[in-house]
């Protein structure tokens, strides 16, 4: 989970429809400025070109026209997290008003095989709490389909893991050329960009690491 800003103002279409006896929040250009919005990831796992779209209400609408048609009560999710996320987590921290979904949490993964995602909250408030949890529960499984779903998620985290490792080692291997370290570069910021997958897991390998966070100001000042 990262910090996403969602565009404003909000599709048109979605007043309209809110007049209807059965009108839909999925009109107009709503699921594009989504996909625009969150970078084409969903905003919880961070898995990108998701395969199955959900367009979810952040907070349940239960029914309640005001919260099922709120622009800004509408997320891009993929179906794992979606329904992880229904079993009861109504009271986590809103990627789109705030960075504390990556600060008031880290993001671990061993590049090992078999390696389960450790979330270490650096705050006690409930919503960070309830946040991690939800992760963990998305990240590691707490049911046997989730279980598997979640082992498939983390197969992907893991292999761009593992191709970032890669990337640092290269950048701090003195036999490449200045043009070759650039390069190198400007892939790592790339891998920590906001469209990125699993960025928020990116970035606690940099802030982890000693070397990079003396020379993030230098080499990195986009992810600071």
């Amino acid at each position: 989970m990262i910090y996403l800003p969602k565009t404003q103002p909000a599709p048109a279409c979605l007043a309209e429809e809110k007049l209807k006896p059965s009108g839909s929040y999925n009109c107009g250009d709503v699921l594009q400025r989504l996909q625009t919005d969150f970078k084409n990831k969903c905003y919880i796992c961070e898995e990108k070109e998701i395969s199955s779209i959900n367009i979810e209400h952040f907070a349940p609408h239960k029914g309640d026209k005001d919260l099922k048609f709120d622009w800004n009560n509408l997320f891009f999710a993929c179906g794992h997290c979606n329904n992880t996320k229904l079993a009861g987590f109504d009271n986590i921290l809103d990627c789109t008003q705030t960075n504390e979904v990556e600060t008031n949490i880290k993001y671990l993964m061993k590049p090992l095989p078999k390696e389960l995602v450790e979330l270490q909250t650096l705050t006690k408030d409930e919503k960070t709490l309830q946040t991690s949890q939800l992760l963990e529960r998305v990240y590691n499984g707490h049911t046997t389909n989730k279980i598997m779903e979640a082992a498939n998620l983390r197969s992907k985290l893991l292999k761009e893991i593992r191709k970032f490792n890669d990337l640092l080692f290269d950048y701090d291997d003195d036999t490449f050329d200045i043009l070759d370290k650039e390069n190198i570069k400007n892939q790592i910021i790339r891998a920590i960009s906001d469209s990125s997958s699993f960025a928020a897991f990116k970035r606690w390998i940099i802030r982890d690491n000693q070397y990079f966070i003396l020379n993030s100001k230098t080499y990195f000042p986009e992810m600071l």
